[in-house]
């Protein structure tokens, strides 16, 4: 998976930490300060989008009388307590990142959420260090799945997007790395296993974990 690879760029939510649980607990409770319920479509409606979209998308459909900065910093002080004290990495991430650095790899994040929630994330789990560059969508002209985010990440780190090896747990971000002519590995969520079959669909790889890359146990599809 990693022959001719001279970076790895990871998503974040979902790919790095388990952590896509924790909006649908920020929602409810932003949302129920002003006596509104979550609708169910929310997640659909917001896949992909970047941390600023998905503020003003809450702004327009809830009528919020609050300015969009206003909105992202309730937010990001909410999830900011649940990121740094309730959400884990995903299996083998600390032993895959280690593999990467031995072999001299550059190692970037491309991430919808918000700068401070990434930087927040990564101190609290000590893996900071490891990172060469983090690129956010909210720094992008379109989100994921435009490729936008990771050709800006491949930028960055000086790396040709075809030297390059994206993980992503959702379809819409396999599909930015793929439009950005990169070689993709699904990583498998829990929150994303009704569309397994698309992820894989899509995906040059499949991993249950980052063990399956280290022990070469991926699939190749």
């Amino acid at each position: 998976m990693l022959e001719n690879k001279e970076a790895v760029i990871f998503d974040l939510d979902g790919t790095l930490v388990d952590s896509v649980w924790i909006w649908g607990v920020v929602d409810h409770r932003f949302l129920g300060e002003y006596g509104i319920s979550v609708p169910e479509d929310i997640s659909d409606d917001l896949e992909g989008c970047s941390f600023h979209e998905t503020a003003i998308y809450f702004k327009k459909r809830f009528e919020l009388d609050l300015s969009i900065e206003e909105i992202k910093a309730k937010w990001n002080h909410m999830a900011t307590e649940i990121y740094t004290n309730e959400v884990p990495l995903k299996d083998g991430v600390v032993e895959f990142l280690e593999e990467l650095k031995g072999r001299n790899m550059k190692i970037g994040i491309s991430t919808s959420n918000s700068r401070e929630l990434a930087i927040a994330t990564l101190k609290t789990h000590n893996i900071s260090d490891y990172f060469d560059y983090i690129c956010t969508s909210n720094e992008v002209k379109k989100g994921k799945p435009a490729p936008d985010v990771y050709l800006k990440t491949a930028a960055e780190l000086s790396i040709e997007p075809k030297r390059t090896l994206v993980f992503e747990d959702i379809p819409y971000g396999i599909m930015a790395g793929n439009s950005a002519n990169m070689e993709t590995c699904a990583v498998w969520d829990k929150y994303s296993e009704d569309v397994i079959n698309e992820k894989k669909e899509l995906a040059n790889y499949y991993i249950q974990s980052y063990f399956d890359v280290l022990n070469g146990t991926y699939e190749r599809l």
